[in-house]
C-alpha cells in the first residue's frame, strides 16, 4: 500500500556556482566608475589535526615495545617446546602468545584512523549566496514494529525533516512501514495534518528544535497539542495554514517475510529507493533511523556545500553526520554515546576515502547506488535510473501502478539488487556492508560533524537491550570479516592499506572477546592456585607491560577527551568495551558460528526504544539495567566473582608480604577487574529494585567461578 500526500516532479540536481560577482564603485576625477570583481567564496573548510604527529611517533615506539613482547612469548613457548614443562604451562603461554597477537592485530588497525585525521566545515552561508536552485531531496525512514518502535517516535522525525529550511515542493519524505502497521499510518497520517500547523509556526518563529516532542520538552510544556490532532484524508495536493506547499510524504507499506534479505533494513531502503524513483527520483537521499529527529533545520545547506564543491564532487558518494543522542545520562553508562566509533574514527577516516555508513543521518548521492563513478550498471528499466526525469504528478494512476511493481516482495527475484545496485545484502549490519562496497567501487565520504548535533536519537537504556544491539553487530561484521569480501583480501585490492586496516578494525571487532575473556579469567584462576605467569616487578619484561597498558590506555583516554569527552565517561566507555567482549562479542561469535553450521537461523531483531518511568528513573541515577536472566549476563558476573576472590586473595598474600614481586601484575589485572565490576557487586548484592541481576544468574556465575578454579587445580597436579 503507499499512499502520498502533495506531490511536484523530481528535479535533477543543478550546477553550483560559487563564484559571486560584486559590483563596487571606484572614483576616478570626480565621477564614479563601476569595476566588476569575482570573489572565490568556499563551501567548506578542512583543518589536519596536529596529533597526527604525536601519533605516527607513538605508533613506532609502541611497535617496538610490542615486537619485543611477541619476541618474548615466543621465545617462552620454543623454550617449553624443547624441555620437558608440562602441557599446562605450554597452554598458558600459548594463550597469552594468541590474545596478545590479537591485541596486537586490532592495535595496527586501530592506528590506520590515527594517521591523518581531519575536521571539515561547511559554510552554509556562502552557499546560500551562490546556489539559487536546490536540488530534490528524498528522505527514508525505516520502521518495523509499531510496539518496540512507537509510532509517535516515528511521527516526530517525520515532522523534524518535513520542517527543514527547503524548498517544500523539493522535499519528500517516504516511509518504509514492515508489515503495513494501521498504527504507524493512523500517526503519520495526523501527523501530515498536525503539520499543516507546525510547520508555518516553526519558520515564522525561527524555531530550531522542530520535532514537536523535544520542542514541547524543551520549552517545559506538554505536547497534548499533539495529540489533539485530526485524522487527515488523502489528497494530491496540501497547504499549511500559510496556504505554503508541504512536502511530500508517501507511505509503503512492504510485505514481512522471515526470508533473508527481504527482512531487514537493506531490504527497507532498496523499496524506497525504486518508490521514489519512479515518483520524485531526487538526486539526493538522506537515510535516517524511525527514532532520528532532525535537531537543525539548516542541515540540507551543510550538506549540499560538498555536494556543490566541484573539486570533490565528481566521486563523493555520501556526506555522514554522526550519530548523536540524547537523554543520555552525566556519566552515560553504557557507553552510547560511541564516541570513537561516531566521531573519533570518522576524522581519521576524513584522511582517507571517508567515513563508513553509519545507516542514519546519511545523504546519498543517488547515483552511488547504481555502480562506480565512471561505470554505471543500466537499471531494469528506464524509471529506476538515476537521471530519469519524473514528468507526471506524484499522484498519477500510472505512476502509481508503477510504484507498486517496484515495490512488490518479488520485484527483485533473479535481478542485481543488493549485489550490485542499491544498498547491500549479506551482512546483518547492512549499513557498514554498504558503504565497504561504495569505497570500494570508488567512491568517497566525506565526515561533516557542525558544533550543534545535525540529528539527535534515542537509545536503549537497558543493558540487555544494548548488548542484544551489540550482538547483532557482532554477528554481521563477522559476516564480512569471513566472507569473499573480507577486508584483508578483497578490500586491499581497491581501497588501499590504511583503510584496509579500518574496515578490518571494525569487520574483526568481535574478536576482542578471546583476549578479554583470556585477561579476564586465567590470570586471576591461576593466581588463586598460586602459580604466577607474568614477569617479577623486578624483571626488565615487566616494564614492557606497563608501557603497553598505560601508553594504550593513556593515549585511548586522551583522543576521548579531546574529543569534548570527560573522564568519566572515558571509564564508562572504556568498562562497555570489557562488557561487549564478554557478552556481545562473545555470543555474536557463537552465533555466527552456528549460524554456519545449520544449529540456528539469524533474524534481525528490532531494538526496543520503549522505556518505562521506573527505568528511565534507574538510568538517571547511573544504576546498571539487569533484570532479565539473561545468558549474556553469565559470563559478566561469572568474571566479577573470580576478580573479586583472586583480588581478596592477592590482598592477603600483600599483608603477608609473600610472593608480591611475583604476583604484582596478576594483582593489578585483578584490582582492575573489581573496580570495572562494581555496578554487578552492587546489582548482586545491594539492591533490590527490579533491575537487579536475577539470583539464579548469580548462582550459576559463582558455581562457574569455582569450576574454573577447580578446574585448573586439577589441571596443574596432572
Amino acid at each position: 500500500m503507499i499512499m502520498s500526500y502533495h506531490l511536484l516532479p523530481g528535479t535533477i540536481l543543478s550546477s553550483a556556482k560559487y563564484f559571486l560577482f560584486i559590483k563596487k564603485g571606484k572614483k576616478k576625477g570626480g565621477s564614479q566608475e563601476m569595476e566588476s570583481t569575482i570573489t572565490k567564496l568556499p563551501l567548506n573548510s578542512s583543518r589536519q589535526l596536529p596529533r597526527r604527529y604525536f601519533n605516527r611517533v607513538f605508533a613506532l615506539i609502541y611497535s617496538a615495545a610490542v615486537s619485543a613482547l611477541l619476541y618474548h612469548h615466543a621465545r617462552t613457548l620454543l623454550h617449553h617446546l624443547t624441555t620437558t614443562t608440562t602441557a599446562f604451562s605450554f597452554f598458558i603461554t600459548l594463550s597469552m602468545l594468541i590474545s596478545d597477537i590479537i591485541l596486537t592485530f586490532m592495535w595496527i588497525n586501530s592506528q590506520a584512523f590515527r594517521m591523518n585525521p581531519i575536521t571539515t566545515k561547511p559554510y552554509p552561508e556562502n552557499l546560500e549566496k551562490v546556489v539559487k536552485d536546490f536540488p530534490a531531496l528524498d528522505v527514508f525512514i525505516c520502521t518495523a514494529d509499531p510496539y518496540k518502535e512507537p509510532p509517535m517516535t516515528v511521527a516526530d522525525t517525520v515532522l523534524s525533516v518535513m520542517a527543514y529550511d527547503y524548498p517544500a515542493e523539493k522535499l519528500s519524505v517516504y516511509v518504509s512501514d514492515d508489515g503495513g502497521s494501521e498504527l504507524t499510518l493512523f500517526a503519520l497520517m495526523e501527523a501530515a495534518e498536525f503539520g499543516k500547523e507546525w510547520l508555518p509556526f516553526c519558520k515564522e518563529n525561527r524555531v530550531t528544535e522542530r520535532c514537536p516532542h523535544a520542542y514541547f520538552r524543551s520549552n517545559f510544556a506538554t505536547n497534548s497539542v499533539t495529540r489533539k490532532i485530526k485524522v487527515v484524508s488523502q489528497a494530491s495536493e496540501d497547504k499549511d495554514s500559510a496556504g505554503c506547499s508541504m512536502p511530500n510524504l508517501i507511505y509503503v507499506a512492504r510485505q514481512k517475510s522471515l526470508t533473508f534479505p527481504h527482512h531487514f533494513k537493506a531490504g527497507a531502503l532498496n523499496t524506497l529507493l525504486r518508490v521514489s524513483s519512479v515518483m520524485t527520483n531526487a538526486p539526493i537521499i538522506l537515510t535516517l533511523d524511525c527514532d532520528m529527529i532532525s535537531n537543525d533545520p539548516s542541515t540540507p545547506h551543510k550538506m549540499l556545500c560538498y555536494f556543490m564543491d566541484y573539486s570533490i564532487k565528481p566521486n563523493l558518494g555520501y556526506v555522514q553526520f554522526p550519530v548523536c543522542f540524547f537523554g543520555l545520562n552525566r556519566a552515560d553508562i553504557y557507553g552510547s554515546e560511541f564516541k570513537r566509533m561516531n566521531h573519533i574514527n570518522p576524522m581519521g577516516l576524513n584522511g582517507l576515502l571517508g567515513p563508513d555508513y553509519f545507516g542514519t543521518g546519511t545523504f546519498f548521492n543517488r547515483r552511488v547506488f547504481h555502480g562506480g563513478p565512471s561505470s554505471m550498471i543500466e537499471p531494469d528499466i528506464p524509471e529506476l535510473g538515476p537521471d530519469y526525469v519524473v514528468k507526471k504528478p506524484i499522484n498519477d494512476q500510472a505512476t502509481l501502478n508503477l510504484a507498486h511493481h517496484v515495490a512488490s516482495f518479488d520485484y527483485e527475484n533473479h535481478s542485481k539488487w543488493g549485489s550490485k545496485i542499491g544498498f547491500r545484502y549479506g551482512s546483518l549490519v547492512e549499513d557498514f556492508y554498504t558503504g565497504y562496497h561504495l569505497h570500494c567501487e570508488g567512491w568517497r565520504s566525506i565526515f561533516c560533524n557542525p558544533r550543534r548535533p545535525a540529528f539527535l536519537s534515542e537509545m536503549p537504556i537497558a543493558l540487555n537491550d544494548v548488548i542484544t544491539q551489540l550482538k547483532r553487530w557482532a554477528v554481521g561484521l563477522l559476516e564480512v570479516a569471513v566472507s569473499k569480501h573480507s577486508p584483508l583480501v578483497f578490500g586491499t585490492r581497491f581501497i588501499g592499506p590504511l583503510m584496509t586496516h579500518c574496515y578490518s578494525y571494525y569487520a574483526f571487532g568481535p574478536i576482542w572477546s578471546f583476549p578479554i575473556m583470556v585477561y579476564a579469567f586465567l590470570p586471576q584462576a591461576i593466581m588463586l592456585n598460586n602459580i604466577s605467569i607474568f614477569p617479577k616487578v623486578s624483571d626488565p619484561w615487566f616494564f614492557v607491560y606497563v608501557f603497553l597498558f598505560l601508553g594504550a590506555y593513556g593515549q585511548d583516554s586522551l583522543e576521548f577527551i579531546l574529543a569534548q569527552g570527560t573522564t568519566q565517561r572515558w571509564w564508562n566507555d572504556q568498562r562497555m568495551w570489557l562488557i561487549r567482549g564478554l557478552s556481545s562479542d562473545l555470543f555474536g561469535t557463537f552465533e555466527y558460528i552456528s549460524n554456519h553450521l545449520g544449529i540456528a537461523t539469524r533474524g534481525f531483531n528490532v531494538t526496543n526504544k520503549v522505556n518505562d518511568d521506573e527505568l528511565r528513573k534507574r538510568y538517571d541515577e547511573g544504576k546498571f539495567e539487569f533484570g532479565v536472566p539473561s545468558p549474556m549476563f553469565v559470563p559478566l558476573s561469572t568474571a566479577a566473582i573470580l576478580n573479586l576472590f583472586a583480588f581478596v586473595f592477592g590482598f592477603f598474600q600483600v599483608l603477608r608480604w609473600r610472593m608480591l614481586d611475583e604476583f604484582f601484575v596478576q594483582m593489578v589485572l585483578a584490582s582492575f577487574g573489581v573496580v570495572n565490576s562494581w555496578p554487578f557487586y552492587e546489582a548482586m548484592v545491594l539492591r533490590t529494585d527490579k533491575g537487579r541481576i536475577p539470583t539464579k544468574i548469580t548462582i550459576i556465575s559463582a558455581f562457574l567461578a569455582w569450576l574454573l578454579f577447580a578446574a585448573i587445580s586439577f589441571i596443574k597436579k596432572m
